[in-house]
């Protein structure tokens, strides 16, 4: 039952630290990212392009291939999304989202055809980075990871771990 596994998937993160907005988002996103990635295969992609893709509309939102991504916020192994801002999660599941739709709406087929998409949902997610960057006055993309804004106090650790601070 798949909504068991995005139960237990919200309870870890919750677990982790994580907040219950940053948590909601995040779910959100893997929704996205799983229609997004059925997509891909229906229309021809083949796992080793979702890599490609997934650039593109990285590229396209943040400006930032996801290694670049990695690199500002000092990750190595660590998966991106887990470490990104509710904000940039929220970018993010908007660009493939978006990307999704256009796929629809073109009857996109093959590589080349969804990397065209990819880049165009990027670049609309972009748009609305660059406007919501402009009403903060800040930068949406931050070197911030999960150990600047997850919240360690109050944290049960399995096998009778000494809580974080």
């Amino acid at each position: 039952d798949p909504s068991l596994a995005i139960e237990r998937a919200k309870k870890t993160y919750l677990r982790k630290g994580y907040t219950e907005e940053w948590t909601n988002t995040r779910m959100k996103g893997i929704d996205a990212r799983n229609t997004l990635t059925n997509e891909w295969k229906n229309r021809g992609a083949s796992t080793k392009d979702y890599a490609i893709l997934t650039n593109e509309i990285s590229k396209g939102t943040f400006g930032l291939t996801t290694g670049q991504h990695k690199q500002l916020k000092n990750i190595d192994k660590e998966n991106l999304r887990d470490n990104m801002s509710a904000m940039e999660l929220a970018l993010m599941t908007l660009a493939e989202v978006t990307t999704t739709e256009i796929h629809k709406t073109n009857d996109s087929q093959g590589v080349n055809n969804l990397k065209q998409d990819a880049h165009d949902g990027g670049e609309i997610a972009s748009e609305t980075r660059k406007n919501i960057e402009k009403r903060l006055g800040k930068s949406v993309v931050t070197p911030e990871n999960a150990k600047n804004f997850r919240k360690f106090e109050n944290i049960k650790l399995p096998n009778n771990k000494k809580k974080l601070k």
